[in-house]
């Protein structure tokens, strides 16, 4: 079993080897939504660059200081090719970490892969991100979209009887990935209990249409696969329209940060998965993970909430990426680095949920294969049940 340690104790003995190589810096480019739609997302590269500072600060890794450029892109796919190409041709990244949503990071996947520059660990639960065969470059981390779907599919039909199930997505394929993966749960069960799907625009002002559409269809359980701004929307309108389904949130939304906006009440009792501890809740308040954690934020990023779950995410993210060049030792290059991604085996990160573990293969870039289901009370989350492998969570063929 591999647990994460922290980075100083290597670090510092790379450094006392010496060498020219000990000091050169390792360039890891990223574009982020710090402007536009999902702006509310740019916590992830902010908590990188807090992270990144205090390893420079610890010794590096290996030896090396890490120097991330991470850069606005709006959420606009051009403009995310403009960047990135800067990055990479003018800037000299070694690789593009963790930038962040579906759109804008396809719009320069075989860009990167033609260029056989890593595109690690990208902050997005699509399932194009898993295709090691026709893009050997690009690694996801979370568990997939289609995966998250198919648990809450199984929920449904394990216990929701008779349901009459609508659908909220975003007109984007992280939105189709999502529809994609809940029918595949429900396999034969998907067109009877389906009674309403719609989507909307990431440019749209509001949601408000959609949910009084899925309101009138009668449905007993909603899916709301939004991203946070949209998530919130709904969770609040549906309240105030009286419409009381069972209520299903997305994972990209699924913090304390974007619920508890959205009203206490009107939260109370959606079910999401979770993969990650949250620092919110107060039977993780004595977790040494949790508690190194909320130090690193009151330290580095003060202006971080500790209850966004984006934050615990990126955090995690990055610690990976330490685990992969701890792995590559003195060898940092784009080959070694995907090499060693592809190599990651029972990986225990200190925010991840008990039994969930980050495991990959060159045939397999699904690093969390895992989650629990939880509630939401209002305030924080419980967990319930057991660590469900998403892999296993498909309907019996008949």
């Amino acid at each position: 079993m591999r647990y994460w340690t922290a980075p100083l104790a290597a670090a510092a003995m790379a450094m006392a080897c010496g060498g020219a190589s000990a000091q050169e810096e390792i360039v890891v480019g990223q574009t982020m939504p710090y402007s536009g739609p999902l702006s509310a997302l740019s916590v992830v590269g902010n908590t990188h660059k807090a992270f990144f500072t205090r390893l420079n600060e610890q010794g590096g890794i290996n030896g090396r200081k890490v120097k991330l450029l991470s850069v606005d892109d709006g959420y606009s796919p051009p403009k995310t090719v403009e960047m990135t190409r800067q990055l990479v041709e003018r800037d000299n990244a070694l690789m593009i970490f963790a930038s962040l949503g579906t759109p804008t990071s396809a719009a320069v996947h075989k860009y990167l892969n033609t260029k056989k520059v890593p595109q690690l660990f990208v902050a997005s639960g699509a399932s194009q991100w898993a295709d090691p065969k026709n893009f050997p470059w690009t690694m996801g981390w979370q568990i997939s979209y289609p995966a998250e779907a198919r648990i809450f599919a199984r929920y449904v039909l394990d216990n929701l009887k008779d349901a009459k199930i609508a659908i909220l997505s975003q007109n984007d394929d992280s939105g189709k990935d999502m529809v994609a993966g809940f029918r595949d749960g429900l396999g034969e069960a998907a067109n009877r209990l389906i009674v309403r799907s719609v989507t909307y625009e990431v440019t749209d002002p509001t949601v408000d249409s959609q949910v009084f559409d899925l309101k009138a269809s009668g449905a007993t359980v909603f899916m709301n696969f939004a991203t946070p701004k949209f998530a919130a929307q709904a969770i609040r309108r549906t309240h105030e329209a009286g419409w009381r389904p069972t209520q299903f949130v997305a994972s990209v939304s699924a913090s304390v940060a974007t619920l508890k906006p959205a009203g206490a009440e009107a939260g109370k009792g959606i079910i999401v998965t979770q993969t990650l501890k949250d620092p919110a809740d107060a039977s993780w308040k004595d977790d040494p993970g949790v508690k190194e954690y909320r130090a690193f934020l009151e330290k580095y990023s003060p202006g971080n909430n500790p209850a966004d779950g984006f934050g615990t995410f990126a955090y995690s993210l990055a610690q990976t990426l330490v685990q992969v060049l701890r792995q590559s030792g003195g060898t940092v290059t784009r080959e070694r680095i995907m090499q060693e991604a592809a190599n990651l085996k029972n990986l225990r990160l200190p925010l991840l949920l008990p039994g969930i573990e980050i495991n990959t293969s060159p045939t397999d870039f699904n690093p969390i294969k895992q989650a629990r289901l939880a509630r939401f009370t209002g305030e924080t989350f419980e967990l319930f049940g057991d660590v469900i492998d998403a892999t296993m969570a498909r309907p019996a063929k008949k």
